[in-house]
C-alpha cells in the first residue's frame, strides 16, 4: 500500500515527538533518582526496603527508556506507541509513589508531569486514558495498602479514614483530568497554530523562490537602484549583457554602470507624475568586454510595503539586432525609392547614348575633314569608349535593379565551382594564384544555375583583383560544406523556387522539403583586406574600392543571393585578407 508524502511526513514528525517523550522519561528518571538520594540523605542514610524499591524502580525506568528508544524509529503506529509509553510511565510513577511513602510520597507530582507530556502527543481520548491510568495507579496505592490489597511499605503512614482517602483521591484524580484536558486543548491550539505557521512559511518560501527564479530566469537585464541611484540588485541576464559580475555592480552608481540610463530614470519619474506609465529609452553602450551594443531601457518606480517610492526598477535588453534591422530596412526603403527612379532614368539615358555612339561612328567612317584629322579621330575614339563604358554601367545597374526571374533547377554546387575554377585558371588575369578547393562532393541546392554562377564568378574575380597588387603569396581558398547548424531565416520566402511547378497546396517546393540543411560557401583571399568602414558599405550600390569599378558587382551578388532565400556576409581585417560567406537554405547532401 502506498503512503502519501504528507502521511510519511506526519509519521516522521510523530516519531520525533516520541523521541521527546522518551527524553522526558529519561529526565523524570534522573529527577527521581536525585530525589531518592536526597530523601535517603535526609533520613540519615538508613537502609530500608522502601528506598531500595525506589532505586530498583529508577533502574527499571532507565532500562525501559533504552528499550523504547531502540524501538521508536521502527514503530508503524506512533499514537499506539505513545499510549503504551504513557502506560509504562504511569506504572513507574506508581511504583515510586508506593515505595516512597504511598499517599505522602514526594513523587505524586510525577503523575501530573506524565499527564502533561502525554497531552502533547495524544488526542482527547488518549489524554482521558492517561488521566484514568494515573488516577487508577494513585488510587491503587492509597486504597490497596489501606484495604490490605498491597503489603504496607516500610515508610507508609496509613490509618486515615476511607472517606478522607476517597475525597483526597477524587480531588487529585479530578485535578489530573482537568490538567490533562486543559493541556491537551492548549497543545491542540499550539499544533494548529504551528501548522498554520508552517503553511505560511512554506508559502512565503515558495513565493520567495518563485520571485528569485523569475528574476534570474527573465530574458532581460534587471537591476534596482535606491533613491540615490546606487545599484542594489543585479540579475544574471544583466551580468551577461554588461559583462560585469553582480558583486561588482551592486554598490555602484547607475550612471557609472550604464552611461545615460539616469536620463531614462528621470523620464520615468516625470512619466509617473503625469501618469504616463514607465519611462523608456534607447542608447548606445559598450560593455566591459568591449562589445558595442544598443540597449533598450525601461524604468519604473520601486515602492515599499507602505507604497512609498524607495528607488527604481530598470529593465534593459540588448536590441543591437533590432537596431541593425531598422537601419537595414531604412536603407532598403531608401535604395528602393532611389533605384526605381534611377532605373527609369537609365532607360531614358540609353537612347541618347545609342544616338551619340551611332553619330560618332558615322563621323569616323565618313570621308570628311573631321574623319581625316588625327586629333578629331582621337577625340571621337574617347567619346565612343566612354559611351560604351556608360552603357555597361547602365546595363549593370538595370541588372541590379531589375533582376531576371529565377529559373530553378537542381544545381550541384561542387561540380559548378570546380568547372568555374578550371575556366578561371585559363584566363590571362588569373596571375598564377595558389587556389585551394575544399568542396563537399554532391552538395546540391535548388537555384537558377546562371545566377548562381554569376554569384560565384563575381566573388572569385573580386578575390583575384584584390590580390593583384599583393607582394606576398597570393592564395585563394574556396570552401563548400553542408550544415544543419546554420540556422538562417529565409529573406524572401515568396521567391523560393519550386522546380516541380507545383504550388504550396500541392505539396510545396523541394526547397521546403529539404529540411534544416544549408549550403555554406566561403571565398577567402590573402589580399590587403578591408577597413571596418568599407565592410559596412561593401554591399551598397555604387560603393567601390577600385579605381575603375562600378560599385554594382557585390550589390548584385547580394541581391541574387537574397532572391534565392540566402544571405551573404563579409569578414575582413586590414592586412589579413577578406572572406565572403554565402549561406543558401534548402541544401541536399549526397
Amino acid at each position: 500500500m502506498r503512503v502519501s508524502l504528507a502521511a510519511a511526513t506526519s509519521i516522521d514528525r510523530d516519531r520525533t515527538g516520541l523521541g521527546y517523550l522518551i527524553g522526558g522519561r529519561l529526565l523524570l528518571a534522573g529527577l527521581s533518582l536525585g530525589l531518592a538520594v536526597a530523601i535517603d540523605r535526609m533520613e540519615g542514610g538508613s537502609s530500608h526496603a522502601g528506598i531500595w524499591g525506589v532505586y530498583w524502580t529508577v533502574i527499571a525506568a532507565f532500562v525501559a527508556t533504552i528499550v523504547s528508544a531502540s524501538m521508536v524509529h521502527r514503530t508503524a503506529d506512533p499514537a499506539r506507541f505513545a499510549t503504551s509509553q504513557v502506560g509504562i510511565d504511569v506504572t513507574i510513577v506508581t511504583a515510586l509513589v508506593y515505595f516512597s511513602g504511598g499517599g505522602e510520597s514526594f513523587f505524586t507530582f510525577l503523575y501530573a508531569l506524565v499527564v502533561l507530556y502525554g497531552a502533547l502527543f495524544l488526542d482527547r481520548g488518549g489524554v482521558a486514558l492517561s488521566c484514568a491510568l494515573a488516577g487508577g495507579g494513585y488510587g491503587m496505592v492509597l486504597f490497596g495498602v489501606e484495604l490490605g490489597w498491597l503489603p504496607s511499605a516500610p515508610s507508609d503512614d496509613s490509618g486515615r479514614p476511607l472517606v478522607v482517602l476517597f475525597a483526597y483521591w477524587g480531588f487529585y484524580a479530578g485535578a489530573l483530568l482537568v490538567l490533562g484536558m486543559l493541556a491537551n486543548t492548549l497543545s491542540a491550539e499550539l499544533r494548529a497554530t504551528g501548522a498554520a505557521l508552517d503553511r505560511q512559511t512554506h508559502d512565503l518560501r515558495r513565493l520567495r523562490d518563485l520571485h528569485l527564479l523569475t528574476v534570474e530566469s527573465i530574458g532581460s537585464g534587471l537591476l534596482t537602484i535606491d533613491a540615490d541611484g546606487v545599484v542594489t540588485s543585479f540579475n544574471p541576464e544583466a551580468e551577461r549583457i554588461t559583462g560585469m559580475a553582480g558583486e561588482e555592480a551592486v554598490g555602484r552608481a547607475l550612471e557609472d554602470l550604464i552611461p545615460g540610463a539616469s536620463e531614462v530614470v528621470t523620464a520615468s519619474a516625470a512619466a509617473r507624475v503625469e501618469e504616463r506609465g514607465a519611462g523608456r529609452g534607447r542608447l548606445p553602450y559598450q560593455n566591459v568586454r568591449g562589445e558595442g551594443l544598443f540597449l533598450g531601457l525601461a524604468a519604473s518606480g520601486l515602492n515599499d510595503e507602505d507604497g512609498q517610492q524607495v528607488g527604481h526598477v530598470v529593465i534593459f535588453q540588448d536590441v543591437t539586432g533590432v537596431v541593425g534591422m531598422e537601419q537595414e530596412l531604412r536603407r532598403s526603403e531608401r535604395l528602393a525609392a532611389v533605384g526605381e527612379m534611377a532605373a527609369r532614368m537609365a532607360h531614358e539615358i540609353r537612347n541618347p547614348l545609342a544616338s551619340i555612339s551611332g553619330s560618332v561612328q558615322v563621323l569616323q567612317s565618313g570621308p570628311g575633314e573631321v574623319a581625316r584629322d588625327p586629333e578629331h579621330a582621337r577625340l571621337m575614339d574617347i567619346v565612343v569608349r566612354e559611351v560604351d563604358r556608360l552603357n555597361v554601367l547602365i546595363s549593370d545597374f538595370l541588372r541590379y535593379s531589375r533582376p531576371a526571374p529565377i529559373k530553378p533547377e537542381r544545381v550541384d554546387l561542387s561540380a559548378m565551382i570546380t568547372d568555374l575554377a578550371e575556366m578561371a585558371r585559363s584566363q590571362a588575369g588569373f596571375g598564377g594564384a595558389e587556389v585551394s578547393l575544399d568542396l563537399e562532393k554532391g552538395l546540391c541546392v535548388i537555384a537558377d544555375p546562371s545566377q548562381l554562377e554569376a554569384v560565384v564568378w563575381n566573388l572569385w574575380n573580386n578575390a583575384i583583383e584584390a590580390m593583384a597588387d599583393t607582394t606576398g603569396p597570393r592564395r585563394l581558398a574556396v570552401r563548400l560544406a553542408g550544415s544543419r547548424d546554420e540556422a538562417f531565416p529565409m529573406q524572401n520566402p515568396a521567391q523560393v523556387p519550386d522546380p516541380t511547378g507545383r504550388n504550396k497546396d500541392d505539396g510545396g517546393s523541394d526547397l521546403a522539403r529539404c529540411g534544416g540543411w544549408s549550403a555554406v560557401l566561403e571565398v577567402e583571399d590573402s589580399g590587403p583586406g578591408l577597413p571596418p568602414e568599407a565592410q559596412e558599405q561593401i554591399f551598397e550600390p555604387f560603393f567601390t574600392t577600385k579605381e575603375d569599378g562600378t560599385g554594382l558587382g557585390l550589390s548584385t551578388v547580394q541581391r541574387l543571393v537574397e532572391q534565392h532565400g540566402g544571405a551573404i556576409s563579409v569578414r575582413s581585417r586590414p592586412g589579413e585578407g577578406t572572406c565572403f560567406r554565402v549561406v543558401l537554405a534548402g541544401a541536399e547532401a549526397a
